[in-house]
């Protein structure tokens, strides 16, 4: 497993963090995945076969940033 930590931005509530945290989900072969919604700091552990450019541009695709 890859690890990837980035910041997601934009997020504003409960119903923010479950609509990233469902994008990412879609991702075939993630496997743990922490988001703070107080810092937007995100963990996620995934297989060799998702680029992190692929977990930015579901987030992105989500309505939100990401650093």
């Amino acid at each position: 497993m890859n690890t990837t930590t980035l910041t997601i931005t934009g997020m504003r509530d409960e119903e923010c963090l479950r609509l990233v945290t469902n994008a990412i989900q879609d991702l075939p072969g993630i496997g743990y995945l922490e988001i703070s919604l107080a810092t937007g700091a995100a963990t996620i552990e995934h297989g060799a076969f998702v680029a992190e450019s692929d977990i930015h541009q579901a987030i992105e695709d989500a309505g939100f940033g990401v650093r």
